[in-house]
């Protein structure tokens, strides 16, 4: 596995990202219908576009999973669902720690999966909203290293 910095994302590279994403998503949040996902799916290439460090896991020069990074703050980390436990999200999580200094993060409440994921990881859950960064009524925690 290799993880590399896109400095500047092409098509061919966002589509890939957009199967990465939804393949995530349909594996970890369950409690998104089918509408809610697809609706969410069109804001991806957006938001892939919006991060200032968007990093990619390859593996055998396909990626399988990624991150994107504002800040200090984790903003999105995404692992094609067959390749889950494999320690992708481990070693991304990891190179943005020392790479790129993270230290905050939020998750889906309703993800218990990744607040588990992230508390290995050494993140505590210091804030909760109700509702995401959308207004929709999915509670989020917001979690920093400390």
């Amino acid at each position: 596995m290799k993880i590399l910095k896109i400095k500047d994302l092409d098509q061919e590279i966002e589509n890939k990202l957009l199967v990465i994403w939804e393949s995530s998503v349909r594996a970890t949040h369950n409690f998104l219908s089918d509408p809610e996902i697809n609706n969410i799916k069109k804001y991806v290439p957006q938001a892939l576009r919006s991060v200032s460090h968007l990093i990619v896991a390859y593996d055998e020069n396909e990626p399988v999973a990624f991150m994107g990074i504002n800040d200090l703050k984790l903003e999105m980390l995404f692992v094609d669902a067959n390749q889950r436990g494999n320690g992708i999200g481990k070693a991304l999580i990891t190179y943005g720690i020392h790479n790129l200094d993270i230290n905050e993060l939020a998750v889906n409440e309703q993800n218990p999966g990744a607040r588990g994921f992230y508390e290995h990881m050494g993140f505590k859950a210091v804030e909760r909203s109700e509702f995401d960064d959308q207004g929709n009524p999915y509670p989020i925690l917001i979690m920093k290293r400390i």
